[in-house]
C-alpha cells in the first residue's frame, strides 16, 4: 500500500511531468495516513520548479473508493476526524497544487474519489469509469462541493441523493471529462495532455494557474470544510454509527 511519485520519459528536467499514483488494493479505499501521504507526494510534486504538470492516478481495478470505512468503524471517532482533515488535506493538495493536476480515472471513482477529481484541473477518463457519491449510503456526508463541479447543480442533487452514478461518456457531455477513451489507452492520453501542458512556460503556467484558482466562483475549501461540520455532527448523534453498521449486510443499502 503506497503513494508513489514517478518521472517517466527521462524525468521532470527532461518532460517537466509528475506522475503521482495511488496504491491501496483492493479497492483503493483510503486509510488516514494513505490520505495525507497522498497530499504530501501532490504537494511535493508541485514544489518542484522543474515540474510542469501533474498526472494523478492509480493502481488496481478502480481510481479511488473513498476513506476506509473498516478503519473508522474500528477505531471510532479518532479515525472519523483524522479521514476528515486527512480528506481535506488531500483535496486542497490537489487544487492548490502550483501546476495543473491532471486526473487518469479508471473504473469506480467514488467518495473521496470525487474530491480528488472535483478539484482536479482536467480528467481523463477510460471508458470503464463511473463517478458517484455513496456518502449516504455509508454514513457519511460530504464533497457535493466537488460533485457540484462536474454536473450541474440538479443532477447534483439527485446523484447525492440516491447514491447513484454517473457514467464517464455523461461527464464528457456536460464538458467536465475532457477526453474519455478505451482503458487500455488511458495512461497514454493522460501523458499525451499532460506533456502538452508540460511544453508551456514554467513560471507562466504556474501563474496561470493560480489565476484560474483566484476567479473560481465557489471557494472550495470552505464550503467542503462546511459540510465536513454535518459529517460529524451525524456521527455524534448516532446516525452515521447506525448507517455504517448496516454498510455491506445482505439486504441493506
Amino acid at each position: 500500500m503506497s503513494v508513489s511519485t514517478s518521472s517517466p520519459e527521462n524525468g521532470p528536467e527532461k518532460n517537466g511531468i509528475a506522475v503521482v499514483t495511488v496504491d491501496f488494493p483492493p479497492v483503493n479505499a483510503l486509510p488516514v495516513d494513505g490520505w495525507y501521504a497522498l497530499a504530501d507526494a501532490v504537494r511535493a510534486a508541485g514544489r518542484d520548479p522543474r515540474v510542469r504538470c501533474v498526472v494523478l492516478t492509480a493502481a488496481g481495478r478502480g481510481f479511488n473508493a473513498g476513506v476506509d470505512i473498516k478503519e473508522i468503524q474500528a477505531k471510532g471517532q479518532s479515525a472519523l476526524v483524522g479521514a476528515n482533515r486527512g480528506c481535506y488535506e488531500a483535496f486542497a493538495a490537489v487544487y492548490e497544487c502550483a501546476v495543473p493536476v491532471v486526473a487518469a480515472v479508471q473504473g469506480f471513482c467514488l467518495g473521496g474519489g470525487i474530491g480528488l477529481v472535483g478539484n482536479a484541473d482536467v480528467i481523463v477518463a477510460g471508458e470503464d469509469a463511473v463517478f458517484g457519491l455513496p456518502e449516504l449510503d455509508r454514513g457519511a456526508l460530504g464533497a457535493a462541493t466537488h460533485l457540484a463541479r462536474l454536473v450541474p447543480q440538479h443532477l447534483m442533487r439527485a446523484l447525492y441523493y440516491t447514491s447513484g452514478t454517473v457514467s464517464a461518456a455523461e461527464l464528457h457531455r456536460h464538458g467536465s471529462v475532457w477526453r474519455v477513451v478505451p482503458r487500455e489507452e488511458l495512461h497514454a492520453a493522460a501523458m499525451e495532455l499532460a506533456r502538452e501542458i508540460a511544453t508551456k512556460d514554467g513560471e507562466l503556467v504556474r501563474l496561470a494557474k493560480a489565476a484560474i484558482n483566484g476567479i473560481d466562483p465557489v471557494d472550495v475549501r470552505r464550503s467542503y470544510r462546511f459540510e465536513q461540520g454535518f459529517t460529524y455532527e451525524a456521527s455524534t448523534l448516532g446516525v452515521a454509527d447506525r448507517v455504517r453498521d448496516g454498510f455491506g449486510k445482505e439486504g441493506v443499502r
